[in-house]
């Protein structure tokens, strides 16, 4: 394990817990359930509050981003905190069919150069070094890309999305969908890394708008969908890899879940292969079942890290894909939030959607999570 990405992540658990108990108060006052919002964002012809961080012309002082479809209507564009929005003509203009938005000079939208989201050689407190050797990728801990992004609604031609999509698992998670559509309570447990524990999320740095991660976004999802009471256990840990989840299989049975979600990848990217990340993977859910064997699982396939750092080997994010679908099959499904990232960064670019820069997602990347997970359990959602 690379030692870099271990600082880096570990460096998040203190701040965690102490972010968790200063937010939850603000989260319960501040933070309102909008179904609109875990609606997948390729279903029908409206995205939600799409993030995008426009890059400015230093010339020119035009500011470009992208958006997922092309474009039929604007509908609303805000600051990321949701409390300052912005007028079309005055602060950015755009052309029917295209998916790109232009900022005019004067525009009060946040811009930022290419050159204001890198720092010098070890100038930071985790090197971060860029893959062209100029510098190092800016880090943000907390909020700081947050409020250099824009949110965007807005409407679009209907057309299939051309990445992957999750489908409803009733054939595949069969015991967890009936006890929701009995109203019967369910018992998650979460295990991942610092993905799940929810850095970076809005509410987990306890800014506007207080958005939860997606572990909570998915549990209050399902109960409302359902009617039923949902608990969800979250045992994450920053800085974490498949070899420590190994060693959390009696904490996991501990909690006799009916559903277990196992999220890890983005530090066992630094350097376990495959095969080494599949094998631990099929450990854990072997070492559950023995204990209970009615325990159905969701494995997620992680998003991915900022291309630009040359400390993630990326081509093996599809390759723990790839293992993890091997993995699947009756009572054991994925969530492949490897081929959404994908996708998205056909269309966009990192900083359009990271949450420090690096190897966490923003708000909107958390919605997606929890979109993707939603998707596997609740009906009509594909």
């Amino acid at each position: 394990m690379n030692r870099s990405l271990l600082l880096l992540a570990f460096a998040f658990i203190g701040l965690m817990w102490l972010r968790s108990l200063s937010a939850q108060s603000t989260l319960d006052k501040e933070w309102q359930y909008n179904p609109s919002l875990l609606r997948p964002f390729w279903q029908g012809d409206t995205v939600e509050k799409e993030t995008a961080l426009f890059i400015r012309n230093e010339v020119t002082s035009e500011g470009r981003a992208s958006v997922l479809f092309p474009i039929t209507r604007v509908l609303s564009v805000s600051n990321s905190a949701g409390d300052k929005t912005y007028e079309e003509g005055r602060d950015y203009v755009w052309r029917a069919g295209s998916r790109e938005i232009i900022l005019p000079a004067g525009s009060r939208i946040v811009s930022q150069t290419p050159q204001d989201l890198r720092r010098p050689a070890k100038s930071q407190k985790y090197e971060l070094t860029h893959r062209d050797g100029n510098g190092e990728i800016f880090f943000g801990a907390m909020l700081e890309y947050h409020e250099m992004q824009t949110s965007i609604t807005y409407e679009h031609a209907i057309e299939p999305w051309d990445g992957s999509r999750p489908k409803f698992a009733v054939e595949v998670l069969p015991r967890t969908i009936d006890r929701l559509r009995r109203k019967k309570a369910l018992s998650i447990v979460l295990l991942g890394d610092s993905i799940s524990t929810g850095c970076n999320a809005s509410g987990w740095a306890n800014g506007k708008p207080f958005q939860p991660a997606y572990p909570e976004l998915l549990r209050e999802h399902l109960e409302v969908s359902y009617g039923s009471k949902v608990t969800l256990t979250n045992l994450s840990v920053g800085g974490t890899s498949t070899p420590w989840g190994v060693t959390m299989v009696d904490q996991v049975v501990a909690h006799h879940p009916q559903l277990v979600i196992l999220a890890f990848g983005m530090n066992d990217s630094a350097g376990r292969s495959a095969e080494e990340y599949k094998a631990n993977t099929k450990v854990m859910v072997d070492r559950i079942r023995e204990s209970l064997p009615d325990t159905e699982f969701i494995l997620v396939a992680s998003m991915l890290g900022n291309r630009d750092w040359i400390r993630l080997k990326h081509e093996v994010f599809p390759q723990y894909r790839d293992a993890l679908a091997d993995l699947c099959e009756p009572g054991i499904a994925l969530a492949d939030l490897t081929s959404m990232w994908s996708e998205f960064l056909k269309r966009k670019r990192d900083w359009d959607l990271t949450g420090n820069g690096v190897n966490h997602p923003n708000d909107f990347g958390h919605r997606v999570y929890a979109q993707v997970l939603s998707t596997l359990l609740v009906p009509g959602a594909d």
